[in-house]
């Protein structure tokens, strides 16, 4: 799988998301900026009005020249001014013919929401408004001060700050970008690369890649860095582990097809013993076809178990009950170690019209490995019930009444070629058995192993039921037949 482009990097998404991220933040600072520079815009007009005003006062008779008045207006850029002194009195500056107003502001106590509102509303005027604004002077609150303006000198002050603000916040979100891509880069994309084109490498080529070398970085990273090292060593062990296990696997198999070459010139020959006319001959002779019989049989099973792998599944409705009984009859062929034919009793509890999707040949094996496993203990009897399980699961519960399994068997429970619970056993039954089930997305679990017998649970997931529901569910329940 190549590594992506640079356009598609995570390097690239870093600062598309960097610059959004800046101009986002430079949008929420840029609210309340163009309400408190109009607020400001706004009180600068009226302290000018204020002091224009105040020019009235310095006549003799109160009394300004329309010449004069004109001139005071024009530099501050408003069309009349009042001015309330607390003493009542009343101070004005007029043109000839003012215009008529068309909307008025009352600064006296705004609000933030709305002088926001206010700014955002100008900004949007398409046409040339005259407005009137009313507010205490900022030279002295004690004045009010009411003045009649236009509005566009106004909005074209506000349009050239937000240009400002605009130009700002482009050069910050970039230079915060580039500051923020280089960091991030060094600190987490260039590490980040680096591990993905170790496993890249890796998943190519497991055995022939050199060793990643961790960094001496003590975050994430570098906990990641040497957690693929290790897992590396691990993959380079486990395939030489393999390599020798499959050239095991082939000396083994050359070896069984000799063996059971020779095992079955034995059997021949043991058969002919059968035959002698010496009591002492006779006797022994079925405990030498029994370890014969035994010898060919852990042939088998490793051979098996070594050629299987992963078990392909072919699911197909089965019914159960016949399946199980079909389960028993090739069970009931085991030896018990003492040489003898295994006298079983199989009762097949399975209630009549049960039937499952699952492999029957597979789940067959797994049941007759348990009826060979018990019968070979020295059980007598060995009986299959089934109960279900919250979810819509199933239960099959295998119990004999052998003598229990052995504490080095329990120790071992599920281990392949430790887990015997009988002299001369390759402990491959149970181990099988249980892949079979984890095939089938249950499990196997040991329930119970006592003087009185052992309990045995094949678990079968949810929606493995085909037919049969309503018959199942006459059935006890059981919550937790398993110890967690």
């Amino acid at each position: 799988m190549p590594l992506p482009t640079v356009t598609r990097s995570l390097s690239a998404k870093l600062l598309v998301l960097t610059v959004l991220f800046v101009l986002l933040a430079e949008v929420l600072i840029y609210t309340p900026s163009i309400a408190r520079y109009r607020l400001t815009y706004l009180e600068e007009r009226l302290a000018a009005a204020h002091l224009a005003a105040l020019s009235v006062e310095a006549t003799p008779d109160m009394m300004v020249a329309m010449e004069l008045q004109n001139e005071l207006l024009a530099h501050v850029g408003a069309h009349a001014v009042e001015l309330i002194r607390p003493d009542s009195r009343v101070y004005m500056l007029s043109r000839s013919m003012p215009p008529t107003v068309d909307a008025v502001f009352d600064l006296r106590g705004a609000m933030a929401p709305r002088l926001t509102a206010d700014a955002f509303m100008a900004l949007a005027q398409r046409r040339d408004r005259v407005i009137r604004v009313i507010g205490p002077s900022p030279k002295d609150p004690a004045f009010q001060v009411d003045m009649v303006m236009d509005e566009r000198p106004m909005i074209q002050a506000m349009i050239d700050f937000s240009g400002r603000i605009l130009a700002l916040s482009v050069a910050i979100s970039l230079i915060a970008a580039v500051l923020v891509f280089v960091s991030l880069t060094r600190l987490l994309v260039r590490p980040m690369r680096r591990l993905t084109e170790g496993l890249v490498a890796i998943r190519r080529d497991p055995d022939g890649t050199p060793p990643f070398q961790p960094s001496a970085r003590t975050d994430e990273i570098g906990v990641a860095e040497r957690e693929l090292a290790d897992m590396q060593a691990t993959i380079r062990s486990a395939l030489r582990q393999r390599e020798r296990l499959a050239a095991l696997g082939t000396a083994v198999a050359k070896i069984n097809h000799d063996l059971r070459a020779i095992l079955s010139t034995a059997a021949l020959l043991s058969e002919r013993l059968a035959e002698s006319a010496d009591p002492e001959v006779r006797r022994v002779t079925p405990r030498l076809m029994a370890s014969i019989d035994r010898a060919v049989e852990l042939c088998g099973q490793t051979m098996t178990y070594t050629r299987d792998g992963l078990l392909p599944l072919a699911r197909t409705a089965v019914p159960l009950r016949p399946l199980v009984e079909e389960a028993g009859t090739i069970a009931l062929a085991a030896l018990r170690p003492d040489g003898e034919r295994a006298e079983l009793r199989w009762n097949n509890r399975v209630p009549e019209g049960l039937t499952v999707r699952a492999d029957a040949p597979q789940l067959s094996r797994a049941l007759v490995n348990l009826g060979r496993n018990a019968a070979q203990a020295g059980a007598g009897a060995v009986t299959v019930m089934v109960e279900t399980r919250p979810g819509g699961g199933l239960l099959l519960l295998v119990a004999d009444d052998g003598p229990g399994l052995p504490p080095r068997a329990r120790d071992n429970l599920f281990q392949p070629f430790a887990g015997s619970a009988r002299a001369g056993g390759v402990g491959l039954g149970l181990a099988i058995a249980r892949e079979v089930l984890r095939a089938h997305g249950g499990d196997l679990r040991l329930v119970e192993s006592t003087a009185a017998g052992t309990v045995f649970a094949l678990e079968l997931p949810p929606g493995i039921v085909v037919e049969g529901a309503a018959r199942v569910g006459e059935m006890p329940t059981s919550e937790s037949p398993i110890p967690d």
